[in-house]
């Protein structure tokens, strides 16, 4: 995996090796940040299930001027803690090391907001969903900011979002992976 575009193009980033990692594939990624390139300048970026904190840093390679990324496992914590030193990105990203609930909580504690919220958590679960909720109750998106979830089942996420806190703007689809793009009514 590699930094595609900004001042860190060409980075090569330390991975998550096993079977239950899926890195966001590099066209889904150049597809993503195309799409969201006029906000990232400046922004202040959330990765919530930050895996090796590519999107993070990749956000921070495009412009952004902060990115929290988060975990839950001590693996990727150490790989996404590699990566931070390899990219000398050390003073533009918070991290959490814990579950994203526990994080969404310190960071409304914290009185953050962010422009833009990447969610890419396991695909069997309801995290994404709960994640919104969260954020949404919590006011820690911008009034012009935006989430993506990626996900494998567009249908399921979409069911089960809370229409009347957030807008579901667009679905973008590469293979199996669907990005969805939110934001406040």
């Amino acid at each position: 995996m590699r930094i595609i575009s900004g001042s860190m193009r060409g980075t090569k980033l330390y991975t998550l090796e096993g079977e239950n990692t899926r890195p966001t594939l590099d066209r889904v990624k150049e597809a993503l940040f195309s799409k969201i390139s006029e906000k990232l300048y400046e922004s202040v970026v959330l990765d919530l299930f930050a895996g090796s904190g590519a999107l993070g840093i990749e956000s921070l390679s495009r412009g952004a001027k902060k990115a929290v990324l988060c975990d839950s496992s001590r693996e990727a914590i150490k790989i996404i803690n590699q990566n931070i030193s390899k990219t000398k990105t050390e003073e533009n990203i918070i991290l959490y090391n814990c579950d994203f609930k526990k994080a969404l909580q310190s960071i409304k504690d914290n009185d953050m907001k962010f422009d833009i919220v990447f969610l890419d958590p396991p695909y069997k679960t309801n995290y994404a969903v709960d994640s919104v909720k969260i954020i949404m109750d919590s006011d820690l998106l911008q009034d012009d900011g935006i989430i993506i979830i990626e996900t494998d089942d567009k249908n399921r996420v979409i069911d089960n979002l809370d229409k009347e806190i957030i807008n579901l703007y667009d679905i973008k689809q590469y293979g199996r992976v669907n990005l969805l793009f939110l934001n406040k009514e």
